[in-house]
């Protein structure tokens, strides 16, 4: 049945969520994982737009919409996320397990039995890579298809290049272990360029998030309450029908709901944390969607925050004002 319905999707897009499963070491056939998020994702979000219709008042086939392209959009994330964070985990242990492999050629090792040593439990799903490496060596495939066989099952483009690079001096046939040692010291050196480049935006990283966490809250928290004080004094408010004097003041009524300024400070604040996440991940690493990991705390917390803010400004001026 699941088959079925991701049938509706195109298959490129099948294809793509094939690649990211792959990727993330999910171990699920992609049609029925794409059709079984589809029915869950259905009927999750004619759930969600029936109760918030209910509870605020709101429209239901926009909610429901609304909800099924969120849900579609978080799944969707959460794979990229997933297989994004084994990548960076093997480019992090890459220069040791090159450096190891290296160690074992020297020690008078074939290439095959070096590559196959240098899997240690440490190395995570690494291990599970050489490892299926070594059953596919073992099968009678070429060493060079097998380790190119990685970058199929790894999302890191340093891996790949570093597959390319230990390939390539395999068939040449060239000083192997030397070439690992300067890859691995090269990756290190890299890495340490990486880390120093991400202490120097820490600055920025702060900065942004708290204007659009904490800065930006509070301002609309305090607006927003404003707008209720003003709405209630000036409706109440009235010049004495005796005067004459022409006054350069205007008494009417705002009609302007709080409502309405309230919703409308919720999306801002929404469209600030989902904008401003993705300019986190691109100042800290370089890669807009590494700032997806920030988009569920700043928009968390904004909202969090307007509300208490409110609540507190109330609970402090609400006396001085009469509201």
């Amino acid at each position: 049945m699941y088959r079925t319905f991701a049938k509706l999707y195109p298959r490129k897009f099948r294809k793509k969520i094939e690649e990211l499963l792959t990727y993330a070491n999910v171990k699920i056939d992609s049609d029925r994982f794409i059709g079984f998020v589809l029915v869950s994702a259905l009927l999750l979000s004619l759930v969600i737009a029936f109760n918030f219709g209910l509870l605020f008042d709101m429209s239901f086939l926009p909610l429901a919409i609304g909800s099924f392209i969120l849900i579609m959009f978080l799944v969707y994330i959460w794979l990229l996320l997933t297989a994004d964070s084994k990548g960076k985990f093997i480019e992090k242990i890459l220069p040791d397990a090159l450096q190891l492999m290296s160690s074992n050629l020297r020690a008078g090792l074939t290439t095959d039995r070096a590559l196959l040593l240098s899997a240690r439990p440490e190395f995570g799903p690494f291990q599970d890579e050489i490892n299926l490496v070594g059953k596919e060596i073992t099968l009678g495939k070429p060493i060079t298809e097998a380790l190119a066989g990685i970058t199929k099952r790894v999302r890191s483009q340093k891996l790949e290049r570093t597959i390319e690079l230990v390939t390539s001096g395999i068939k040449s046939g060239g000083e192997l272990a030397s070439l690992l040692d300067q890859t691995a010291s090269d990756l290190r050196r890299q890495q340490l360029v990486d880390k120093k480049i991400r202490s120097s935006v820490n600055m920025y990283v702060i900065f942004i998030f708290i204007a659009a966490g904490i800065a930006s809250p509070i301002l609309f928290g305090l607006s927003s309450y404003l707008v209720e004080v003003l709405t209630k004094n000036f409706a109440s408010a009235a010049l004495p029908e005796t005067t004459t004097m022409d006054l350069p003041i205007n008494f009417s009524n705002i009609t302007i709901s709080v409502n309405f300024i309230i919703k409308y400070a919720i999306t801002s604040m929404l469209t600030t944390a989902f904008l401003g996440s993705f300019i986190l991940g691109l100042i800290s690493n370089g890669k807009e969607k590494d700032g997806i990991k920030f988009m569920l705390p700043l928009a968390v917390l904004s909202i969090v925050l307007f509300f208490v803010a409110r609540a507190l400004i109330k609970s402090l001026l609400g006396g001085l004002f009469g509201a």
